[in-house]
């Protein structure tokens, strides 16, 4: 890790974009009658989807665990529980997890700098300031945070209602690169430094980072990469050879950088990051 400002190289995909065909006007709106009519089907039941991807859509969850949801007896349609698994539904169907009403909707993609003071999570009972009160204009959809950032801990966060690819980047199983920048109480020595490159035990287990290097030769300015989703995982790291985090700032998260956002601003992903990400191009 050479610096504060660091480029990230990630792979590059092709977009793929369909060839367009041109059909005269007149005889497409008869294919179109045609077919409608010799399929027997309404609107609502051309737009039909199956019921573990409407509920993946309302961001609820993964389509797997929806599935599980629906075995479990937590789904109603329009009144009636489900639990056949494959089931179809329609936009105008009411859809319900344990009463609460769910809504499918167009997935939505937004990387925010988190600043410090502002817990992740969707409401606080103690009236804390959150992440969701820095995005609620963004969109009209619902959106959560795909993992969690200390209150302390400011950087890169990724929100969307795409339940999916949530499970996707918080799995441990599918080892997301994050890096952070640390800011110590004091210098970090080169025998502790190559201590935490060897791995630590720590409470909870084994941890070994990825990378850890001083910034700018600054010894209280540590980089560090890491795979770990663990809870607070850094700031124990440093702990447990007694530093005290004075600022943890994530500057990296699965090929996302904070690069051009403004601390406690936001932005959309672009098509080809959520492409990207869908694909798990990124580390």
């Amino acid at each position: 890790m050479k610096g504060r400002n660091q480029s990230f190289k990630t792979s590059k995909a092709r977009s793929y974009k369909p060839k367009e065909k041109s059909f005269p006007k007149r005889e497409e709106s008869k294919s179109t009658q045609k077919t409608v009519k010799r399929s027997g089907k309404s609107p609502d039941e051309a737009f039909e989807m199956r019921l573990n991807k409407y509920i993946g859509k309302s961001g609820l969850c993964s389509r797997r665990e929806a599935d599980e949801h629906i075995k479990n007896g937590l789904i109603t349609v329009n009144g009636k529980l489900v639990t056949e698994l494959g089931t179809k539904v329609s936009p105008n169907d009411i859809v319900k997890y344990d009463g609460s009403l769910l809504k499918s909707e167009k997935n939505i993609y937004l990387l925010l700098n988190k600043p410090k003071d502002f817990i992740t999570t969707l409401s606080d009972k103690h009236e804390r300031k959150t992440v969701i009160d820095l995005v609620k204009n963004a969109c009209e959809e619902r959106i959560y945070p795909v993992g969690r950032l200390d209150r302390n801990t400011t950087g890169v966060l990724l929100l969307t209602n795409d339940g999916d690819l949530t499970k996707q980047l918080t799995h441990p199983k599918y080892n997301k690169k994050k890096i952070y920048h640390v800011t110590l109480d004091r210098e970090l020595s080169k025998n502790d430094l190559d201590e935490i490159a060897e791995g630590l035990t720590l409470d909870d287990g084994f941890i070994k980072v990825d990378e850890i290097s001083y910034i700018d030769n600054d010894k209280k300015q540590i980089g560090i990469e890491i795979h770990s989703g663990k809870n607070r995982i850094v700031r124990r790291i440093f702990n447990k050879k007694n530093y005290n985090v004075k600022k943890l700032d994530r500057v990296y998260f699965s090929g996302l950088t904070k690069k051009g956002v403004q601390r406690g601003k936001w932005r959309f992903l672009t098509e080809k990051e959520i492409f990207m990400l869908k694909m798990g191009s990124y580390k």
